[in-house]
């Protein structure tokens, strides 16, 4: 694997770090250190942010499936994060608010 492939693969790994810790604080996928599903929407858009920050900053040095992948990832991000906004917060003691 040269240098490039290399950095390739570790922009990926950055990048899915952030959609899997974004998911987590959404409440759509467990989180694996308690076995919960927790939601946190203000971690959630720090989590998306700081991906469309790095988005912004690397413009001009992505390949275009560097590109394709942020844009994905981002996207779905957004999309999610509204259906998690648009959902009542969860009761005290409710499955989510663990």
């Amino acid at each position: 694997m040269n240098s490039t492939e290399k950095n390739e693969l570790l922009l990926a790994q950055l990048i899915f770090m952030f959609q899997t810790a974004a998911l987590q604080q959404m409440g759509k996928i467990k989180n694996p250190m308690t076995d919960k599903i927790e939601r946190d929407l203000q971690q959630s858009q720090i989590s998306i942010d700081i991906l469309d920050m790095l988005h912004a900053k690397m413009k001009g040095n992505l390949t275009a499936g560097e590109e394709k992948m942020f844009t994905g990832v981002l996207q779905e991000l957004r999309l999610n994060y509204v259906d998690e906004a648009a959902k009542p917060a969860p009761e005290a003691g409710g499955p989510a608010a663990s």
